[in-house]
């Protein structure tokens, strides 16, 4: 049984921050600071006013997906994936809409990553647990940028091993390690090593979110 890397794609496979944050001085007239660490607080009108959260919400839907082909691929990404496809079956589990799917699929198609993508709005825990069972419960690897989604994986599928990565090295000084991940690490070199040690130790990850 081969085992299983199940990966997020903004700000891990795919950068997006950067180009989102174009994007709205560009059409918008708002400023986004990667300092906030946090989007209710990184978006800023010329008043200083922050940007209302139904707002937000809005402009994040206005980026995808038609101003997608604006990301930019993370260095270092598509070798250890397709290295790692040798090893491992390939879930990307990106949480859009359902209707920016096929987009997805295009985009990481233009960059060589050809694997499978499942949306997904709210929490992650439960897909993981269903594509793990799915795969017939092999060794699994997550690997997302937000805390929250590590916590719920740890509830919902806590055998999986949990890898917190932000690729955005703006981003990054500014987010604190997932409390409920197992490891944090922002680049995909070292990320590589790490996803296959995992694989090739066969074992499940400890049940706590504790940080090794």
């Amino acid at each position: 049984m081969k085992s299983l890397l199940i990966c997020d794609c903004d700000e891990v496979l795919l950068h997006m921050v950067r180009h989102f944050g174009v994007w709205l001085r560009e059409r918008h007239d708002i400023e986004f600071t990667m300092a906030g660490g946090d989007f209710r607080t990184s978006m800023t009108r010329p008043d200083g006013a922050l940007v209302e959260f139904a707002q937000m919400r809005a402009l994040i839907d206005g980026f995808f997906p038609d101003e997608m082909a604006r990301q930019t691929l993370v260095p270092g990404a598509g070798e250890a994936l397709a290295a790692l496809s040798e090893q491992a079956d390939i879930v990307i589990l990106t949480n859009l809409g359902d209707h920016c799917r096929d987009a997805r699929i295009s985009q990481l198609a233009a960059f060589g990553i050809v694997h499978r993508v499942e949306t997904n709005q709210g929490g992650k825990g439960d897909p993981v647990a269903r594509l793990v069972a799915e795969h017939g419960n092999p060794v699994t690897v997550f690997v997302d940028d937000l805390a929250v989604h590590h916590e719920s994986v740890a509830k919902h599928a806590p055998a999986v091993h949990r890898l917190h990565m932000v690729s955005e090295p703006e981003l990054a000084p500014h987010i604190k390690p997932a409390p409920f991940a197992h490891a944090r690490i922002d680049d995909w070199d070292a990320a590589h090593r790490w996803i296959a040690e995992r694989f090739a130790q066969a074992l499940p990850a400890a049940p706590t979110g504790a940080m090794p």
